[in-house]
């Protein structure tokens, strides 16, 4: 079966870095593009950026642009969010999920479990 495992959150403080991971298995991941959300508490699921297939394409939320940098290895068929100038609202549960179509904000089909990532002020 599909599989979507995010890692890499933690407690970070404002103005650090963090890097998360989501590695694929039981699907074509170089088939996939894949998008990363997040959920803060009280809030609905917000998109949060996208990759196409091949990581030529990317797309960000106005929120994150600028400061979080997706890419991918095919390979080691993994998706990375990298997330720089952390602020305090960018406390959330981060989850990766998978789209067989184009990247963007909607039709993905399968999702992560999600990792928790809190910026303290």
């Amino acid at each position: 079966q599909v599989q979507l495992v995010e890692s890499g959150g933690g407690l970070v403080q404002a103005g650090d870095s963090l890097r998360l991971s989501c590695t694929a298995s039981g699907l074509t991941f170089s088939y996939y593009s894949m998008g990363w959300f997040r959920q803060a508490p009280g809030k609905e699921r917000e998109f949060v950026g996208a990759i196409s297939w091949s990581g030529n394409i990317t797309y960000y939320a106005d929120s994150v642009k600028g400061r979080f940098t997706i890419s991918r290895d095919n390979a080691k068929n993994t998706v990375y969010l990298q997330m720089n100038s952390l602020k305090s609202e960018d406390t959330a549960v981060y989850y990766c999920a998978s789209d067989p179509s184009s990247p963007g904000t909607t039709g993905y089909d399968y999702w992560g479990q999600g990792t928790q990532v809190t910026v303290s002020s």
